[in-house]
């Protein structure tokens, strides 16, 4: 019984960290798509202004 405790604890650690993680890398996605927009702008309004 101490046993499988132990081994649904180490799971729950487990699931907690890996839980973490894909929130963490959720954020950093989110984050590098806003600036992947804002670069997209600024190079559009770049080639926009050099044109006219």
């Amino acid at each position: 019984m101490l046993k499988l405790a132990g081994v649904l604890l180490a799971l729950m650690i487990l699931f907690g960290i890996l839980g973490f993680v894909v929130d963490v890398a959720g954020a950093i996605t989110k984050i590098a798509f806003f600036i992947c927009l804002i670069g997209l702008g600024v190079s559009l309004a770049m080639k926009a202004l050099r044109n006219g």
